[in-house]
């Protein structure tokens, strides 16, 4: 198995091409959720992913599945249900809770990896990478409140309206949820990702977070039938393109950068949103918007130099 680590250059064009391969997710499961339920999108984009990486995984990489140790295996099939709750609570909270507090709470999830990291991955959570954090946090925050506050003379909020307490009180624990389970997902692929090649990795954790996701849709009655043609194509294109393109990136990188890292440059998602739905919706970013996301990329920035500089160090 090949061990040397790619170039800084190969990496950050990896991490940008996951960045925008995921910043579509927003926009094609609005498309989608105008007929599908949340959870029957979560189930269709981990289920076809799975079938468009059977034939290479189980025909090239049968060997690797089949000297998998019994720890690795019950590791992969744990990161895969941490994937499914992901998706299950965060899209499923869209309808209870506004955009706004569902972006900032799913967001939180590289502050429980930079937590969890150095008590089961032993990896330090160094100064750059604390200070980054903080400036990933507040610019993704920024851009979950740019949705109902407008910066004119000073910064001005509108109280969010259509949900009642209770129903934003669920949906505010159900992001939440989604920022912990992706927090393990992460976590988990990183230590993984150092003994197993990607494809057999992504195979069997995309393959168990849709069997996950079947489960749930068997108890709570969805089925992935009798949907038009137009709302397929919307999650064939989130199963290929976030999915299959975008996370499956994420995970080829945590083989070679440490989990806080790659879970900072996920905040960057908000941007490459802001981005395509000035080009597909005409939706035009708004000051607060440009302001956090500066702020995200400055945040990656000053995490991103730390590790340069420790790599260089080592060499």
């Amino acid at each position: 198995m090949p061990t040397e680590k790619p170039s800084s250059l190969r990496l950050f064009i990896a991490i940008s091409v996951a960045i925008l391969a995921v910043s579509t997710s927003s926009v094609f499961i609005r498309f989608a959720q105008e007929e599908a339920p949340s959870l029957v999108i979560a189930a269709s984009r981990l289920l076809l992913a799975s079938l468009f990486l059977a034939p290479p995984a189980l025909i090239r990489h049968r060997e690797e599945l089949q000297n998998l140790s019994k720890k690795e295996l019950l590791l992969g099939l744990l990161s895969g249900i941490f994937l499914a709750i992901h998706f299950a609570t965060w899209i499923t909270s869209l309808e209870y809770t506004t955009i706004t507090n569902s972006v900032v709470l799913v967001s939180t999830s590289p502050l429980w990896v930079a937590i969890i990291a150095p008590i089961f991955l032993k990896e330090k959570l160094t100064k750059n990478i604390i200070v980054g954090m903080i400036l990933t946090l507040i610019g993704g925050t920024i851009i979950g409140f740019s949705e109902i506050c407008t910066w004119e003379k000073g910064i001005t909020c509108a109280s969010p309206t259509g949900f009642g307490l209770a129903e934003a009180s669920k949906g505010n624990f159900l992001a939440l949820a989604g920022a912990w389970a992706v927090a393990g997902y992460l976590l988990i692929g990183r230590q993984l990702r150092a003994k197993i090649t990607l494809i057999p990795y992504i195979f069997l954790v995309y393959g168990m977070a849709a069997i996950t996701m079947l489960l749930i849709l068997l108890i709570t009655g969805e089925t992935l039938l009798g949907y038009s043609p137009t709302t397929y194509f919307w999650l064939l294109l989130i199963a290929l393109f976030p999915q299959l393109i975008g996370h499956s990136t994420y995970n080829w990188a945590l083989r070679y950068l440490p989990v806080a890292l790659v879970a900072v440059t996920t905040l960057s998602e908000p941007i490459g949103s802001s981005i395509l739905a000035f080009l597909i919706l005409k939706e035009i970013p708004t000051s607060l918007q440009i302001i956090g996301g500066i702020l995200i990329l400055l945040g990656i920035y000053i995490t991103s130099q730390k590790e340069k500089r420790t790599k260089d160090k080592k060499e």
